[in-house]
């Protein structure tokens, strides 16, 4: 790494430290919304390092890689420090399973969505109860959906203060960050994952493929969202981006 990009990269943490440092005075009670993906693992690091007030949580859905799983015991290990967990409500589950199936979301994009509900959205719900602003892990660069992804914005749809202090970061950022500090990651990253979420709607990308091409990969690009990101009371959909992966 040239000197001079190491004075960026250093003035790039630096930027986003204060972005953490500053939602964790100004908008407590704070929290962060973790996939246990490489981006939020690089935010797990800079908010346990300093010891900030930013409860970190995440969206056990029931139906996770045993590898992100996995995360939580390596989290606890390193940094002393365990993951809140929020689960879908158990007599929801049991409804939607009996009235479809255990795996009617690739029937159509009305039962994926159904189901994303269920074990996402309505525990993102519960977990923002009371709180005053959320951080989330979302670069611009992963979507041209988030291409004007703002660091700070209102998030309408909850009522709240949104951060997104890694929005203007790179991927390979990202990975400068984890390899230099050590910071724990999803196995998965490795094996041709860049996108990880649920076990049965994630697979691995093939070299060239855009990042995201891996999630829901029998649906049509624009209907690629699970309901945890509103903007303006509207869904975001994710639409491909390219592979920034170097």
């Amino acid at each position: 790494m040239s000197s001079n990009h190491s004075a960026e990269f250093a003035a790039l943490i630096a930027s986003t430290q204060a972005t953490l440092a500053r939602c964790a005075s100004d908008y407590s009670p704070a929290v962060m919304a973790s996939s246990l993906a490489a981006e939020d693992m690089v935010l797990t690091d800079m908010i346990l390092r300093a010891q900030l007030p930013i409860t970190i949580f995440t969206l056990e859905t029931g139906r996770l890689h045993a590898e992100t799983l996995g995360l939580l015991d390596r989290i606890q290990e390193k940094y002393g420090y365990a993951v809140s967990l929020y689960r879908p409500q158990a007599d929801a589950v049991a409804a939607y399973v009996a009235e479809n199936s255990l795996n009617a979301f690739y029937e159509s994009v009305e039962m994926r969505k159904s189901c994303c509900q269920i074990r996402k959205v309505e525990p993102l719900n519960r977990a923002l109860a009371g709180k005053r602003a959320w951080v989330t892990g979302q670069r611009r660069a992963q979507s041209s959906t988030r291409a004007a992804l703002d660091i700070e914005e209102q998030d309408s749809a909850h009522g709240m203060t949104k951060f997104n202090p890694l929005a203007d970061w790179s991927e390979q950022a990202v990975w400068d960050y984890i390899h230099a500090r050590g910071v724990p990651y999803n196995p998965l990253h490795d094996q041709g994952f860049p996108s990880i979420g649920c076990e049965p709607c994630t697979r691995a990308v093939a070299p060239g493929e855009d990042v995201r091409a891996g999630r829901w990969w029998w649906e049509q690009p624009d209907t690629k969202e699970c309901g945890l990101h509103v903007v303006d009371g509207k869904l975001i959909r994710i639409t491909p981006a390219l592979n920034t992966t170097n």
